[in-house]
Parts: structure tokens; C-alpha cells; sequence
């Protein structure tokens, strides 16, 4: 069964996708990352010698800072801190560049719907931007329920308020844009089969989730090829930097 979107896309339709990288001068590693009319600036900086209180010196170190467009840091904001951390740990070599510590920086441009995939998505390609280890990359998807099962893909900010409930999915992206074929297997499956990180806001069914890694999977292929096009170019589409 269809639903009409304000915007006139179908269920599984993602809105346009856009990533600009090295913008920023005094960053190591930038990319602005846009889905629609919503818009997220990353910047990366580091790595950085020494690790922040209770981060193991062993290990590089991941530090994330949200800015939001408005106002001040709150709740909803180190939430989002803390799943982009989890989220970019999981994917960082961490063995490499012991006891340093990689700050990045995400600040929210607009939002207009689907806002912390559109951030992980700005963050993971800045990272590459910064020349970070990576294990894999990460794409990040927003699935919201519509009501009577009804699954929508990427909604806007007024989807939003009216969904019942909706999911963040990250999903690894395909492992030989960063590493020899075959060389990332868990249980003898391929890493792309799994799924990195998932939040879900409000009640949802089990079967229903399930419908949602499917749609969401489907979508994290057309993302995931759309990044790895936007990370070929070593130059920055944006020639004017910002300051």
C-alpha cells in the first residue's frame, strides 16, 4: 500500500544526496553531508598525542562534540554524542596510533528530518577526508513506521512527528572500497551482512523491526555506492574554503 509524502516520494525513495569534502582549512579532514534539506558540516581533527581521563592509552581514542544549529547542548545531544562515538569506534583501526586521541567535530547546518544518519554519514566521510584507519566504512539510514505496517525510508522532520515509531540503522559499507576482498568475514559471513549500530524511539513490533533492517539494508546499497563515487575524488568540490 502507497502513502502520500508531502514531498511526492515513494516509501523506499531517499531524498537527494549530497557530499562536499575538504572545505575546511584548518581541519585535518572535513565533508559536508546533505539529504534533502537536511545538513550536517563534519570536521575531524587529530590525531592528537594523549588519550582524555579513563580512555585506554592503548588504543587510539575517539572524541565527538555536537554542535547543534540553535541553542544549547542538551540531552538529546550527548545521545547523539555517545552513538556517534560507539558508532565511529566500531569502525576506526584503534591499534593504530596508540594513546592519541581523533576529535570530530559535527555541526548541524539544518535539520529537516532523518538528522543523526545524515551526522554518521558526515563524520565517516570526513574521517576518510582526515586519512583515519578505517576497518570499513559506515552508511546510516533512518526507517520510520507510517502506522498500519506502513515502512517510510529517510522521512523529513514533519514525518517525523507524526511516526509512531522510527529506527536509526547503520550498516557497513561494501568492504573492498577499503580492504582486500575477502578480508573482513564474521562466522564466515561477509561484514556488509551485519549491521553496526541501531536506535530505535517508540514501540515496535519484532516483525516489524525485522521489515525495517530489510528496507533499510536495501537503501544502505544506494548510499554506500553513492559514497564510495563521492570518495574517489581526492579533490574538493567546494574550491572555496572556509575559514
Amino acid at each position: 500500500m502507497e502513502i502520500d509524502r508531502p514531498d511526492s516520494r515513494t516509501r523506499n525513495q531517499l531524498r537527494p544526496l549530497a557530499c562536499s569534502r575538504n572545505i575546511l582549512n584548518r581541519a585535518h579532514g572535513s565533508a559536508r553531508w546533505s539529504q534533502g534539506d537536511t545538513i550536517v558540516l563534519a570536521a575531524v581533527y587529530g590525531p592528537k598525542t594523549g588519550t582524555r581521563k579513563n580512555e585506554n592509552p592503548e588504543k587510539a581514542s575517539i572524541e565527538v562534540i555536537w554542535k547543534p544549529r540553535t541553542g544549547q547542548v542538551g540531552k538529546a545531544e550527548k545521545e547523539y554524542e555517545m552513538i556517534l562515538k560507539r558508532t565511529l569506534q566500531s569502525i576506526c583501526v584503534l591499534t593504530i596510533n596508540q594513546n592519541t586521541t581523533t576529535t570530530v567535530i559535527l555541526q548541524v547546518v539544518n535539520d529537516d528530518g532523518s538528522l543523526l544518519p545524515c551526522a554518521i554519514n558526515a563524520a565517516c566521510a570526513a574521517l576518510v577526508d582526515a586519512g583515519i584507519p578505517v576497518k570499513h566504512l559506515a552508511v546510516a539510514i533512518c526507517c520510520g513506521m507510517a502506522g498500519s505496517g506502513s515502512v517510510i525510508l529517510d522521512p523529513t522532520k514533519l514525518e517525523e512527528l507524526k511516526m509512531e515509531a522510527f529506527t536509526y540503522l547503520v550498516f557497513p559499507n561494501s568492504v573492498h572500497s577499503v580492504l582486500p576482498e575477502g578480508s573482513l568475514h564474521v562466522d564466515g559471513e561477509p561484514v556488509e551482512h551485519g549491521i553496526i549500530t541501531s536506535v530505535t524511539h517508540g514501540v515496535i513490533s519484532v516483525d516489524d523491526y525485522l521489515y525495517c533492517l530489510e528496507r533499510g539494508h536495501a537503501a544502505s546499497a544506494k548510499i554506500s555506492d553513492f559514497l564510495r563515487r563521492s570518495l574517489q575524488s581526492h579533490a574538493p568540490s567546494d574550491p572555496s574554503k572556509a575559514a
